[in-house]
């Protein structure tokens, strides 16, 4: 199987090395940024070139986002289109509505607007030590099964415990809400100018059955299908039954 990897913690992050290391009886191949570029979302980069650089046999970091190392990966790097694109494994979850900030999922999601399996990987901790090699096994003996359930509608979500052995379940869940405290640091520069750090936590809701914080809670690995197309048809019928003005009386 010809297996494309990327992430958004940078060519360099562990997650992306336990993957290629448990992966390499395929033909593996890494497009990956030159350096961290977590919470990129779904952005590419349209005004300027994409250096991309070779640092080992089919092995390549990308001065891009983690959507454009998809791009630049199925377009520039192969010859031939991967089977599979895998995303990770990350460094802190991803779930619920981290899914709209993350680079990591946008890689998989890249993946399947172009017609090829997406999925994203990551592990539940922010600090180390961090146990990626029993995520990356479960990724290895998953990913012909994972292959063949996906279709061009949804990308894949993967989320683990971080435990230095594996998991003992799987839960297919949907994203939990997740609410965001920001907060914003300003500095100021002798001559007046602001500066401005992103700061604040995540406040967790309550533990809904069925959803990927509950399962990873439970030390649980969480898989959920992420659609591309967002459709819920109980609020378009409450648009349908709006007034809406069309010219000023």
């Amino acid at each position: 199987m010809r297996i494309l990897l990327t992430n958004d913690d940078g060519f360099d992050s562990p997650g992306i090395k336990a993957l290629g290391e448990t992966l390499s009886q395929h033909e593996v191949w890494i497009v990956a940024p030159d350096r961290e570029r977590s919470a990129q979302s779904h952005s590419i980069t349209v005004t300027e070139p994409i250096r991309c650089r070779k640092l080992g046999e089919r092995q390549f970091a990308c001065s891009g986002t983690p959507a454009d190392c998809t791009i630049v990966g199925v377009l520039g790097v192969l010859d031939e289109p991967p089977d599979v694109i895998v995303s990770g494994i990350n460094i802190g979850p991803n779930l619920g509505t981290d899914i709209v900030f993350s680079g990591t999922v946008a890689a998989a999601r890249q993946a399947a607007f172009m017609g090829i399996p997406g999925i994203a990987v990551s592990i539940n901790t922010h600090r180390p030590p961090f146990h990626m090699e029993p995520l990356a096994a479960f990724v290895e003996m998953n990913l012909e099964t994972l292959v063949q359930l996906w279709n061009p509608r949804h990308l894949i979500n993967i989320n683990g415990p971080n435990l230095p052995g594996p998991a003992q379940k799987v839960e297919i869940t949907t994203p939990s809400w997740r609410i965001y405290e920001d907060e914003l640091e300003e500095f100021r520069s002798p001559v007046g100018d602001r500066y401005y750090f992103m700061n604040g936590h995540p406040v967790d809701s309550e533990m809904e059955e069925g959803s990927d914080w509950t399962a990873v809670v439970r030390e649980s690995i969480s898989i959920s299908p992420i659609y591309i197309n967002a459709v819920d048809h109980h609020e378009d019928e409450t648009y349908r039954h709006a007034d809406f003005v069309l010219k000023r009386v």
